[in-house]
C-alpha cells in the first residue's frame, strides 16, 4: 500500500504542501494544465528551487493579475469547480475541503456556508493550492496520508476582518480533535488552506508510521523563521506491515479516595461512553496511601466525554492526558459453525498477511452456559482450528510421509 507522511516541523500551508508534492515528483507542466481547465484568468503557476537553513526544496508562487483577484463565497467556487473540466475525483475532493471551510467560517461569522465569503481562501492562489495539492495527492497514487503533530504560531495576523488571534479562528476550528502544540513564533504556522488539507486527508496525527521510503520532498515557504527551516517534508513509500496506524488519546488519573464500588461503576461508564481500554494498576500516593492508577485509551474525538466522566464518578481533581499512536492488526468479527452451533470469534490478520482466529469470550460463555461445558473446552476448540489450517497450508513431504509410513507412523 502507497503511504506517505507530512512531516510538519514548521507547520504547514496550502502553497508548502503543493510545493512538497512537487518536488517529490508531480509534474509542473500537469498542474499547469490542471488549473487551466479551471478557466481563471490572469493566472499562472511558477516553480522555484529555493534554501531554506541549507536544505532545498520546491516553493510554489502563484502569478495572478491583482485586479482580478476578488473574494469568493463557497456557492462560486463550488459553480467554478462544478463548471471545469477538472476530473471528477478532483472536483470532489477539492469540494470537501471547501466545504469543511465553509463550515467553520460560517459558524465563526454567524452565516450559512453558501453565503459565507472566504477573503484569503477564496482568493485565486488558495483556490490553485488546494485544488493542485488534491491533484497531487490523486496522481501519486496515495492510499493513506499520515501527519505529525502540527505546531501553531503566536501573536496575530492581520486578515481582511482586522486583526485576529493566532492560529486565526478558522484553523483552531478545523484541527479539533487534531494534536497540536504551541511555539512562540510570531508567525501563521498553520494556515486555513494548509489545515483544512491536512485535516481533510490525513488518517492520523503524530509520529511516522512504519513505512519504506522511496521519495522525499520538501516544500518551501515564503519567510525565513528565526529557530528552523520554514519547510513543510513529504515522505512518500510503502506500508511497512500489514495493519494500521492510528492516532489514540491515552488519560491518566490517580485516587487514593475512591469507593471499590465506585471503581467496578466507572469502568462500565467508560467502555458505554466509547473507551477502547480501560485498567486500573495500584499505586502508593502520598502520605502513604494505597491508591489506583486509571488509565483510559480512546479516540481523540471521545476525549471531552471521557474526561467529564472521570470527574464526575471518580472525585478526581485532575486528569492527564496525550496523543500517541499505535500500531493494530486488521481484524474482525466472523461466525464460524461449531459442534454446538454458530460462534462468534475474531478473524486476525497477523503481519505475515495470514489469518489466526481467537476466541470472543461473550460467544464462548454462552455456548458453555447453555451446554454445561468447560469454558477452556470451548476455547480449546477455537485456538485448534489454527494449527489445524497451519498443518493443511504445510503438508509433510513425500519422502517424510514415506519415511513416517515405513516406522509404522500413521498417516494423517
Amino acid at each position: 500500500m502507497n503511504v506517505a507522511y507530512l512531516d510538519c516541523f514548521s507547520g504547514i500551508s496550502g502553497d508548502m504542501f503543493l510545493g512538497a508534492l512537487v518536488d517529490v515528483g508531480v509534474p509542473l507542466a500537469e498542474l499547469k494544465q490542471l488549473i487551466g481547465l479551471l478557466h481563471i484568468e490572469g493566472c499562472s503557476l511558477e516553480a522555484r528551487r529555493e534554501a531554506r537553513n541549507g536544505i532545498y526544496g520546491t516553493r510554489i508562487l502563484v502569478d495572478i493579475d491583482q485586479s482580478r483577484q476578488r473574494a469568493r463565497n463557497f456557492r462560486e467556487i463550488s459553480e467554478l469547480l462544478s463548471q471545469s473540466a477538472l476530473p471528477e475525483n478532483v472536483k470532489d475532493k477539492s469540494l470537501q475541503v471547501f466545504s469543511s471551510l465553509a463550515a467553520v467560517e460560517a459558524k465563526i461569522h454567524n452565516s450559512s456556508p453558501e453565503a459565507v465569503h472566504f477573503h484569503e481562501v477564496g482568493a485565486v492562489d488558495s483556490i490553485v493550492d488546494i485544488v493542485g495539492s488534491v491533484h497531487g495527492l490523486l496522481s501519486l497514487g496515495i492510499d493513506a496520508l499520515y501527519a505529525s503533530r502540527l505546531p501553531l504560531g503566536s501573536g496575530f495576523a492581520q486578515t481582511a476582518h482586522g486583526a485576529m488571534p493566532i492560529p486565526v479562528p478558522a484553523t483552531i476550528a478545523l484541527l479539533k480533535d487534531v494534536p497540536v502544540s504551541q511555539t512562540d513564533i510570531p508567525y501563521e504556522m498553520v494556515t486555513p488552506t494548509g489545515a483544512a488539507l491536512v485535516k481533510t486527508f490525513a488518517k492520523t496525527f503524530g509520529p511516522m508510521p512504519p513505512m519504506t521510503v522511496d521519495k522525499m520532498g520538501y516544500g518551501v515557504g515564503s519567510r525565513e523563521l528565526p529557530d528552523r527551516p520554514n519547510l513543510l517534508r513529504l515522505l512518500v513509500g510503502k506500508q511497512a506491515r500489514k495493519g494500521k496506524s492510528e492516532t489514540i488519546v491515552v488519560l491518566e488519573t490517580n485516587i487514593d479516595d475512591m469507593s471499590p464500588e465506585w471503581a467496578g461503576y466507572l469502568m462500565e461508564c467508560l467502555f458505554a461512553a466509547g473507551a477502547l481500554d480501560v485498567s486500573f494498576c495500584p499505586i502508593q500516593m502520598k502520605k502513604n496511601r494505597p491508591g489506583v492508577q486509571v488509565q483510559v485509551i480512546a479516540s481523540p474525538d471521545a476525549k471531552e466525554r471521557l474526561t467529564g466522566l472521570l470527574f464526575q464518578e471518580s472525585g478526581t481533581l485532575g486528569v492527564r492526558f496525550f496523543y500517541t499512536q499505535r500500531q493494530v492488526l486488521e481484524r474482525e468479527e466472523v461466525e464460524i459453525e461449531s459442534p454446538w452451533g454458530n460462534i462468534t470469534v475474531k478473524k486476525i490478520i497477523q503481519a505475515d498477511h495470514t489469518p489466526y482466529l481467537v476466541p470472543e469470550y461473550e460467544s464462548c460463555r454462552k455456548i458453555a452456559r447453555a451446554k454445561g461445558l468447560a469454558l477452556r473446552e470451548i476455547y480449546s476448540w477455537v485456538m485448534g482450528l489454527n494449527a489445524q489450517k497451519k498443518k493443511s497450508a504445510h503438508p509433510s513431504s513425500p519422502e517424510k510421509q514415506r519415511q513416517q509410513h515405513s516406522a509404522g507412523t500413521p498417516q494423517t
